[in-house]
């Protein structure tokens, strides 16, 4: 069986370690069963933050722009890892606020 992960890469210059353990810690607690392993990996590439689903990337901060919210995160991270796991209350899409 392949082994399921997620990897958080972030920049150590951009101070997102802490972040970053956050959302792994977020991402462990959610997918308990469905996450064998997640990855800290420091970079030394500038604003780097990207995190990857079995090595599919699922979010780059420089491509959205941002750090994701935590509802979108876990449903990205789910459609790579176990799809058919119902996320509660982070399935329900908020509408956007209009400017």
């Amino acid at each position: 069986m392949e082994k399921r992960s997620v990897t958080i890469e972030y920049c150590t210059k951009c101070r997102f370690m802490m972040r970053s353990a956050w959302i792994a810690q977020e991402l462990l607690q959610t997918f308990e069963g469905d996450i064998d392993e997640a990855i800290l990996k420091p970079s030394e590439t500038a604003g780097i933050w990207r995190i990857y689903a079995n090595d599919r990337q699922v979010w780059d901060r420089k491509t959205e722009r941002g750090l994701p919210e935590l509802k979108e995160l876990k449903r990205r991270v789910r459609d790579v890892i176990a799809p058919e796991k119902n996320l509660g209350h982070a399935e329900t899409v908020e509408p956007k606020p209009e400017a």
